[in-house]
């Protein structure tokens, strides 16, 4: 692995932090106090091809790589970490579509997502089954021409305030053989929306619960064929969880250097902040964290890019890795500040707020510690 960007990723992730200087920054502030959805800002990253980052090339994707994608969603959440997650959340569902979808629903969808004309939405947790998601309850049974659906999806990113959502459903048997993937558009009769989540962070997106009561769903939207959706779940969750590490991997980027700029203006006892060696230690052990992240993290994008058996394994350390990290570079940061940092007018405790649930969703970091060990355990077994 070659740990030089070439010219092309250097001009993309370029491109990506001037979208998150010019765009998300200035207003990230505002839109966590007033809990706005930033969706005509999100919209722009169609023009970008922000939208369709690794999504292939036949729905208007960029067709780019895992890595190429880190690097995307590590300078946007510089500038807005909970809309550089909903963006990337985007970009699972348009990857989901463009790869497994079939060719009428790559017409009828893939295009429109890959441009941000539509804005999409994953639904996989439920409210009684969330790291446990083969034991998923929402069923889709077959009527005709039509699905009709039952059931409810809890934590959906967008939810409300998006078009189209990709639902884990249960057409079969129990356990993840019984479960299928079906687009759903906004507007179904009998699909709706529970009130906005009060959330500790990632206010820029509204959180909700989403219900289906009957609703009927065109068969043809179902995306490959039944029994396939866990799989596909699966294969989306290793590309998921490099991106929302990278976002945790971006925001602790721009948390040492809000500690960088507030230890060298900050005077106390006759000289600067930045000169005390107690605070160099700290500087130090948050740039020594963020490079072994940044490592860890480049190498596991890398994995999943080659197809190597051990992708998820590495996916999963990353992401446990890189966002136990990000949140401890935040706190440090904060720490730096003294009571400063607690306070609104700087950015730190809103960073601070956002990257928490890095460490829940995604799968939550005792679930990547299983996966781990449990890669570990057949290796040791097979000699």
């Amino acid at each position: 692995m070659d740990f030089a960007l070439n010219d092309e990723q250097q001009a993309i992730q370029d491109m990506a932090r001037r979208f998150a200087a010019d765009e998300l920054a200035p207003n990230a502030a505002r839109w966590d106090e007033e809990k706005h959805f930033p969706v005509d800002v999100i919209k722009k990253t169609g023009e970008l091809g922000l939208a369709a980052i690794y999504a292939p090339e036949e729905i208007g994707g960029s067709a780019l790589s895992r890595l190429d994608a880190v690097l995307v969603f590590e300078a946007l959440s510089a500038g807005c970490t909970a809309t550089a997650a909903y963006v990337s959340i985007h970009n699972m569902v348009t990857w989901m579509v463009g790869a497994f979808g079939n060719d009428a629903l790559k017409s009828k969808y893939g295009e429109k997502l890959a441009t941000a004309e539509m804005l999409g939405s994953y639904c996989l947790t439920e409210p009684g089954s969330g790291s446990d998601a083969a034991a998923l309850r929402t069923k889709a049974v077959r009527d005709g021409d039509d699905y009709i659906l039952n059931g409810s999806k809890a934590f959906i990113s967008g939810a409300g305030s998006t078009d189209l959502y990709l639902v884990m459903v249960r057409t079969g048997e129990p356990g993840p053989r019984g479960i299928s993937a079906i687009l759903v558009e906004d507007g179904t009769p009998g699909l709706t929306y529970g009130a906005n989540e009060k959330k500790m962070g990632w206010n820029a997106q509204p959180t909700r619960v989403i219900t289906f009561e009957n609703a009927r769903v065109p068969a043809e939207n179902l995306l490959g064929q039944e029994g396939e959706g866990f799989r596909f779940a699966m294969k989306g969750l290793d590309g998921g969880r490099l991106n929302i590490a990278a976002c945790s991997l971006g925001t602790a980027d721009a948390a040492i250097r809000q500690a960088l700029d507030y230890t060298n203006e900050r005077t106390a006892f006759g000289k600067r902040l930045n000169e005390n060696q107690a605070l160099q230690f700290k500087l130090a052990d948050m740039q020594i964290a963020q490079e072994a992240s940044r490592s860890l993290l480049y190498r596991a994008a890398w994995s999943l890019d080659q197809k190597l058996p051990e992708a998820t394994q590495l996916c999963a350390m990353a992401k446990k890795f890189v966002t136990d990290q990000g949140f401890d570079i935040v706190n440090t940061a904060l720490q730096t500040h003294g009571g400063y940092g607690y306070l609104g007018d700087y950015p730190l405790e809103r960073m601070l707020r956002d990257v928490r649930v890095h460490q829940i969703l995604e799968g939550a970091n005792e679930i990547m510690q299983m996966i781990v060990a449990r890669g570990m355990l057949k290796d040791y077994q097979a000699g």
